[in-house]
C-alpha cells in the first residue's frame, strides 16, 4: 500500500489554511501551504463573510503545492451559507453567523412551532445563530439552491451541488434518526425542500477539479473529497483516543461532548440544551457550544495584542478562581470590547472585577475550565457514558494553562493534541476513501502513533472547584 498525498482546506472562523499530508500505514505527515486570516466585513449595517477572498487564498494555497494530488477536502465553521439563483450565481456575499439579523428570531419560532417539535425534529442545542433561524430571517424569493460553506466552495471546484451530511446536521434541518431533511421543519419556516442539496457522506467523491478552478490551481482533475466538513466532525475523527473518553475541540469555540451510537432526544437533554450533530461513521457528536477561546482572541484585540505566551504566562501567577464569569452568557457573543465586558458581568455576579490584563485572562481561563467540566460532567450523564480520559485537541491544545486547569476542573487526565486535529481528520478520511487507511479506529492509532501529544494529570484539590461552580450558579 503506498503512500498518498492529500490536500486539507481547512477554514475556521478567524483564519483559514491550506494543508497537504502525505499519509501511509504508519506515515502520517502534515505540512502547512497556506495560512491566511478570515476577516469579516461590515457593509450597510450586515456583517459578512469575504468568500470570494476566502476562494482565492484556498486556490493560491492549492497552487503553493507544486505536486500531485491524490484528492482535496474542504471544512469549514458551521451553519453559515450562500444563496444561488437559478443561474447558479451567487446572490450575495453569506451573512456572519455573529450578525444580529436573528436577534429575536429563535424566540419567535420556538414560541410558534414549539420546543418539543424543534428539539425532536432537529436533536440540536437552541443558538440563535443556527441556520433555521437565519433562513426565518432571509429573503429567499430569487433563492435557487443553498449551500453551506464547504459545499459552496466544493461546487465552484467541481460544478457538482450536494450537502455533506455532518454539517447538514448543524442547520436545525436535518432529522437526525433519519439522517435526511426534515420536510417537517421546512415547511414550518417556509422553505422548499428544492432549496436544499442531495445529500452525501464523508468519504464520498464530489466530482473532479474543473477547467477554471484546476486550472487556476494547478490540479485540473483532482478529486474533491467529501469529508467531516463541519470542522469539529473532522476534528472529533483525529481524537487520538480510544475507550471511553470525552473531548473538546477547542478554538474560537469550544466544543464538549462525548462520541455515541445513537442521539439522545429526551426532555431533559433538551433543556440542558445539547445538540446532536452528526459525525464520521454515522456516529452522533453529543456535546454544546462553550463560547472558547473568542474570550482571550476578542480581548487581545482589544488591547492591541500584546505578547500572548508572556500574559499567560503572568496569569498563571494570579490567584485562581477568584472572578469568574459564564462564557456562555450571550452578551459575550458579538465582537466588541471583551475586558470591559468581562469586568460589568463580573460586578454584576458579585465577583471581583478584574485589575489587570493578567487578572482578565486568568477569568477566561478559570471560567473556560469550569465551563469545560460542567458541560462533560453533564454530556456524561445524559447520555448514559462514563468518561475516563479528556482530549482535548486544536488550537487551545497549545494553552498550557487552559489544559492545566481543565485537568483539575475535571479531576480526569487530559490529553493535549494534536493541534491541527481538524487538517488531520480531513485528510484521513480522504485517505481511507482512497484505500490507504482503515476503520475509523485505525485512523485515531494512526494520529496517536505520529502526532505529538502532552498528558496532564489533575490535582487532588477538586473541592475549590465544586465550590466555584457552586458560586457561579
Amino acid at each position: 500500500m503506498s503512500e498518498k498525498v492529500f490536500a486539507a482546506v481547512d477554514l475556521g472562523a478567524s483564519s483559514g489554511r491550506v494543508m497537504t499530508a502525505r499519509v501511509g500505514p504508519d506515515v502520517l505527515d502534515l505540512r502547512e501551504e497556506r495560512r491566511f486570516a478570515n476577516r469579516p466585513v461590515r457593509v450597510n449595517g450586515t456583517l459578512h463573510w469575504d468568500i470570494l477572498g476566502l476562494y482565492g487564498n484556498v486556490l493560491d494555497g492549492l497552487r503553493a503545492h507544486t505536486g500531485e494530488l491524490a484528492s482535496i477536502g474542504i471544512d469549514s465553521w458551521a451553519v453559515d451559507y450562500g444563496l444561488l439563483d437559478e443561474d447558479g450565481k451567487l446572490l450575495g456575499n453569506p451573512v456572519h453567523y455573529r450578525d444580529g439579523r436573528t436577534d429575536g428570531v429563535m424566540e419567535r419560532l420556538r414560541a410558534e412551532i414549539g420546543d418539543d417539535l424543534l428539539y425532536r425534529e432537529s436533536g440540536l442545542q437552541f443558538l440563535p445563530f443556527n441556520t433555521i433561524y437565519q433562513l426565518a430571517a432571509d429573503d429567499l424569493s430569487r433563492a435557487h439552491s443553498l449551500l453551506l460553506i464547504p459545499d459552496l466552495l466544493a461546487h465552484w471546484m467541481t460544478g457538482e451541488t450536494v450537502a455533506e451530511r455532518t454539517n447538514a446536521s448543524t442547520t436545525g434541518l436535518l432529522d437526525p434518526r433519519t439522517g435526511l431533511w426534515s420536510t417537517t421543519l421546512l415547511d414550518l419556516v417556509g422553505a422548499s425542500p428544492d432549496l436544499l442539496a442531495p445529500l452525501v457522506d464523508p468519504g464520498e467523491v464530489i466530482g473532479r477539479m474543473g477547467p477554471e478552478a484546476g486550472g487556476e490551481c494547478g490540479h485540473r482533475g483532482t478529486p474533491v473529497t467529501a469529508v467531516g466538513s463541519h470542522d469539529t466532525a473532522s476534528a472529533v475523527a483525529a481524537v487520538p483516543a480510544s475507550g471511553r473518553f470525552g473531548y473538546i475541540s477547542c478554538g474560537t469555540w469550544s466544543l464538549v461532548g462525548v462520541e455515541l451510537d445513537e442521539p439522545v432526544l429526551g426532555e431533559e437533554s433538551r433543556k440542558a440544551n445539547f445538540t446532536n450533530e452528526g459525525g464520521v461513521d454515522d456516529t452522533v457528536r453529543y456535546l454544546r457550544n462553550v463560547m472558547g477561546l473568542w474570550l482571550l482572541q476578542e480581548s487581545m484585540r482589544a488591547w492591541g495584542n500584546p505578547d500572548l505566551p508572556a500574559l499567560l504566562a503572568e496569569a498563571a501567577r494570579v490567584p485562581g478562581l477568584r472572578s469568574l464569569i459564564d462564557p456562555d452568557d450571550p452578551e459575550f457573543l458579538p465582537p466588541g470590547d471583551m475586558p470591559s465586558r468581562i469586568a460589568a458581568h463580573c460586578r454584576r455576579r458579585g465577583f471581583p472585577e478584574p485589575a489587570t490584563r493578567a487578572e482578565t485572562v486568568r477569568c477566561i481561563m478559570d471560567s473556560l475550565a469550569l465551563a469545560h467540566r460542567e458541560t462533560l460532567r453533564e454530556a456524561a450523564r445524559l447520555s448514559g457514558t462514563e468518561v475516563e480520559v479528556v482530549h482535548l485537541v486544536g488550537g487551545g491544545s497549545r494553552n498550557e494553562l487552559l489544559c492545566r486547569l481543565t485537568a483539575d476542573a475535571c479531576g480526569l487526565p487530559l490529553v493535549a493534541g494534536p493541534v491541527e486535529a481538524t487538517a488531520l481528520g480531513n485528510v484521513l478520511v480522504q485517505a481511507r476513501a482512497h484505500g490507504i487507511v482503515g476503520s475509523l479506529a485505525e485512523m485515531r492509532e494512526l494520529v496517536a502513533a505520529t502526532q505529538p501529544l502532552r498528558r496532564y494529570e489533575p490535582s487532588a484539590d477538586s473541592g475549590r472547584w465544586d465550590e466555584a461552580a457552586e458560586r457561579l450558579r
